[in-house]
């Protein structure tokens, strides 16, 4: 490219461009039923029935056979229904903070809801066998890292990316924490959490996930996406669901921006804003740091080019230090006013602040949310299998995006948010629809289990597998379960 195109601008032009908005031919429709109950919202989502082709018939497969790959004299022989009340006490105790999982069976600080659906070594059995794919299946030429792993993460990459979007997204790195032995382990220093497994997502500002990427190392580019630099590529990857030509718009940090990704997205339809490294604008002289600095807070300077019939616009601006961003749809103009304390005069004061800075701010906390609700009531069991850590994080992510999603629905019918089901409840509620006693019809007829009672119905406890009556004159499922 040629960096002489980039000139300054000194003259008030509205550099944010009319963009029309995607609302128009946007897939993101209000839910017909608002006033649907959580289980009918989202069903496909809840790990009930979204997710038992992989987390479940694909875990009891897998459990099954690494069992019996174990100790052929000592076959596990799990059900789905046991594997259901295996996922739901997993997902109990991350609302309860105590240590070791043990304690949920120790008398002194025992939980009925954890110790009274099954019992400490049955749990730890399932646990040591977690399993969700063959090892015997497994080709010589398989260098996949993630193979144990691979058909739930998979499954759960292909759900998301068939969620409707919203206009604007964010691209960032989300860890995993993990300090155990593994080469897939990463540093990153400026993370709350330092050590762990890096994931790489796509997500909207309100925390939606629409893709997502389990770092690796670096990959080869596929033939079809154009090759823009290792960092780059990663965005070119997650922006593949995103509908091309429909004018949305992705926002990043300084590790993923360069000219040749913007231009990239730029022929997809696909606008985007970011920082960037001053090393990736070559020959773009804008003031260095020491000029903004005594022009005062709030200074800035625009530099704008065509380039590939597509315009560039670079911006640095000083806060408390230097920032440098670059768009192709939106510039420094118009420049509005930030609330900033001033140490020297002991006041708030007004700094400018130009467009692009305030609508990178308000776009890319996408992933930063999701993060933030992630680590609210986190799965935190500990184990020797590295993959564990994994499945527990895309378990906790499957439930905070059906709870946004759920979100999304009562905002579109109109519900206050104080009405709103909170996190926590929310996903105490999908801990017990999977432990929980729940009646259902069986195939055939049964003798029922209450003492005295010579009912034969075909309604049982899906819990605990026994036939139980339930009619107007007899009560035998409430009789069984609370006498």
């Amino acid at each position: 490219m040629d960096t002489r195109q980039f000139y300054g601008r000194k003259e008030h032009d509205r550099a944010v461009r009319v963009i029309p908005s995607d609302s128009e031919d946007s897939e993101l429709e209000e839910s017909e039923n608002g006033d649907s109950e959580v289980e009918e919202s989202h069903e496909d989502w809840i790990p009930e029935s979204g997710l038992r082709d992989s987390l479940e018939v694909r875990g009891q497969l897998g459990v099954s056979h690494y069992a019996i790959q174990c100790d052929a004299n000592k076959p596990l022989n799990l059900t789905i229904k046991e594997l259901e009340q295996f996922l739901g006490i997993v997902v109990y105790m991350s609302l309860f903070g105590l240590p070791g999982t043990r304690m949920f069976w120790n008398k002194a600080c025992r939980v009925s809801q954890v110790a009274d659906t099954m019992t400490l070594n049955r749990w730890e059995a399932i646990k040591k066998h977690l399993h969700f794919n063959n090892n015997e299946e497994r080709q010589e030429d398989n260098n996949d890292p993630l193979h144990k792993i691979r058909p739930l993460v998979t499954h759960l990459t292909s759900k998301l990316t068939s969620i409707p979007m919203s206009e604007k997204l964010a691209v960032d790195e989300q860890m995993v924490p993990f300090k155990g032995r593994n080469r897939l382990k990463q540093y990153l220093p400026s993370k709350p959490k330092k050590w762990g497994y890096k994931i790489l997502v796509l997500a909207g500002s309100d925390g939606v996930p629409y893709n997502l990427e389990i770092y690796t190392g670096r990959v080869v580019q596929p033939p079809e996406l154009a090759d823009v630099g290792a960092s780059g590529n990663v965005v070119l990857c997650l922006a593949q669901p995103i509908p091309k030509q429909k004018n949305y718009k992705v926002f990043f940090d300084n590790w993923f921006m360069s000219v040749p990704l913007v231009l990239t997205l730029a022929q997809q339809g696909i606008h985007c804003t970011g920082t960037v490294r001053g090393n990736r604008l070559p020959g773009v002289n804008l003031m260095c740091d020491a000029e903004l600095k005594r022009a005062g807070r709030g200074s800035f300077e625009q530099k704008m080019a065509m380039v590939r019939e597509t315009t560039l616009y670079a911006v640095k601006w000083y806060d408390n230090r230097s920032v440098t961003l670059l768009s192709d749809y939106t510039g420094a103009h118009p420049v509005t006013e930030v609330d900033r304390w001033d140490r020297k005069q002991k006041m708030i004061t007004k700094v400018p602040c130009p467009a692009v800075v305030k609508e990178y701010n308000k776009n890319m906390g996408g992933v930063d949310l999701l993060d933030s609700l992630l680590a609210l009531y986190r799965i935190k069991i500990r184990s020797k299998k590295w993959y564990h850590r994994l499945v527990f994080h895309l378990l906790d992510m499957i439930i905070v995006t059906t709870w946004l999603l759920y979100r999304r629905d009562c905002e579109g019918t109109g519900m206050r948010k104080n009405e709103h089901m909170k996190l926590y409840t929310f996903k105490s509620y999908i801990a017990e629809r999977k432990k929980a006693h729940w009646m259902i019809m069986a195939e055939k007829k049964g003798r029922c289990k209450v003492p005295g009672c010579t009912g034969t119905p075909k309604a049982k406890c899906r819990k605990c597998d026994v036939h139980l009556c339930f009619t107007s004159t007899s009560n035998c499922f409430l009789r069984f379960h609370t006498e």
